[in-house]
């Protein structure tokens, strides 16, 4: 008798995943690869308003999270994330247009194209005017992007629960979430050479179509595996194994029961230590993202064409944050863990590789290469770490709870953003001006080493708490 094969269409999801997270990450590159180079001659700014633009992003993303795991309770995962990707692609094309907007507040005239507006805020004789309307309208199109964006992780991860068995949820995340480290990465190669020849207006367009285009192949592919056609019954019996080979915790897989509030989260200290663990390492991750360009620009003068090279490897190294996946898995299957444990275990591990980041200032005085291969390592670390944070949720949350609770640790993350991306503005600003020095550097590379040495930290502090709160594998029963 010929026994039917084990399906894989629910790697062609975890594939639209991927994608969506990769254009997620592009929209958020934009601004930290144009704003060096095109933003500070055309409305001159300074580090402390690029930290407040980029703060206010992490603080919108922080609120917008809170809810948006709700609403793609609510909405449910196909229908959430098609509002999710819409709304965060509008916002990334408005910001091709706060130039236009900004010399339409100064000078009256709205009617004027990209180089129009250019024109007319050149001729704008008090600066500090130019600076504050346009950072006004940037953190307007940074909220619509933030609001959208927020609801990219709840909604993966809540699609990811609906598709894999707990034991390769965290293989899934980490090669969804490796979108992340994709977009980075062809955002150096991609981006400069689009504001160089077209404008820095239609970086933010082009890069914000994507979306769009997106949403079109999710509307047609997706619907949950026990409706679609495409997941055959072995398949879908694979999908579904915890609901036959786990205890009697484990919740049926359609659940109609009432969702689930944030009074009832927060009762639990699984949460809390979610909660710890994201405030603690978001900002890292950020503080990468939106300031390793203009590190790159303030200590070794390149500009983001000649960025464009070392922003390629460094993020090419993240890549190997895909063993966050693997190694959980090595340890549940060859080592009998639960998948609590072997994720706890893995992210241990991955806490002590983001202490090289102390050594980046010191060897940098050798060669820029060096900062950027340790940013990599660092980087590879985090989205490791963040596989499997993600994937605790799974672990010990009912399905109907997972985006609520993955979007309040987004929220902590993002406050956690706010935090370090906020300070660094205002400290490398400080440190410029003052000349500052710090165990034996001076100005901003002294400012960029204290920066470094928090995140070098950061992950071995989230771990401790998170490990106290929840010592041992507990899985709600009672949300």
């Amino acid at each position: 008798m010929n026994m039917e094969k084990i399906g894989k269409y629910r790697w062609t999801i975890c594939g639209l995943l991927f994608f969506a997270t990769t254009i997620n990450y592009l929209d958020r590159q934009v601004l930290s690869l144009t704003w060096k180079d095109y933003l500070v001659p055309e409305f001159h700014w300074t580090d402390s308003d690029y930290g407040t633009i980029t703060a206010l992003f992490s603080i919108f993303y922080a609120a917008s999270m809170l809810f948006a795991g709700k609403f793609v309770d609510w909405m449910d995962t196909r229908k959430g994330f098609l509002w999710a990707i819409g709304v965060w692609s509008i916002g990334a094309c408005i910001h091709a247009f706060c130039g236009i907007a900004t010399s339409g507040v100064l000078t009256g005239n709205w009617l004027v194209g990209f180089e129009g507006a250019k024109d007319a805020i050149g001729k704008v004789d008090k600066i500090t005017v130019v600076t504050t309307t346009s950072v006004s309208f940037f953190i307007f199109a940074r909220f619509v992007l933030a609001l959208g964006e927020a609801g990219n992780f709840p909604a993966a991860i809540k699609a990811t629960a609906e598709y894999f068995p707990k034991k390769d949820r965290a293989l899934a995340t980490s090669i969804f979430n490796a979108g992340a480290t994709v977009g980075a990465l062809s955002a150096p190669v991609t981006i400069p050479f689009i504001a160089k020849a077209w404008g820095w207006e239609m970086a933010f367009i082009i890069i914000g179509i994507l979306g769009f285009v997106w949403m079109g192949f999710w509307a047609l592919m997706y619907k949950k595996p026990e409706l679609h056609p495409a997941v055959n019954k072995r398949e879908l019996e694979y999908i579904q194994q915890d609901a036959v080979t786990h205890d009697a915790a484990v919740e049926p897989l359609i659940d109609n029961q009432k969702r689930v509030s944030f009074t009832s989260c927060f009762k639990h200290k699984q949460t809390w230590a979610f909660v710890f663990g994201k405030f603690m390492t978001d900002g890292v991750w950020w503080f990468y993202l939106f300031w390793t360009p203009a590190y790159l620009k303030d200590i070794y003068k390149m500009d983001s064409t000649q960025s464009a090279l070392p922003l390629f490897v460094l993020y090419m190294i993240t890549l190997f944050s895909i063993i966050g996946g693997w190694l959980p898995t090595f340890f549940v299957e060859k080592r009998g863990m639960n998948p609590y444990d072997g994720r706890m275990k893995s992210m241990l591990i991955f806490a002590f590789f983001p202490l090289l980041a102390l050594l980046a200032q010191p060897l940098g005085r050798y060669s820029s290469w060096l900062p950027v291969i340790i940013i990599g390592i660092a980087g590879a670390a985090h989205q490791a770490w963040s596989a499997n944070i993600f994937s605790t949720v799974g672990d010990m949350f009912p399905k109907k709870a997972i985006a609520t609770v993955t979007g309040i640790g987004g929220m902590a993350g993002g406050i956690g953003s706010f935090i370090i991306n906020k300070g660094s503005g205002v400290l490398f600003e400080h440190a410029g001006k003052t000349q500052m020095q710090f165990a034996g550097f001076q100005g901003k590379e002294a400012g960029y080493f204290i920066i470094f040495s928090i995140c070098a930290v950061a992950y071995l502090i989230g771990w401790t708490v998170m490990k106290s709160l929840v010592p041992k594998y507990k899985p709600i029963t009672d949300l």
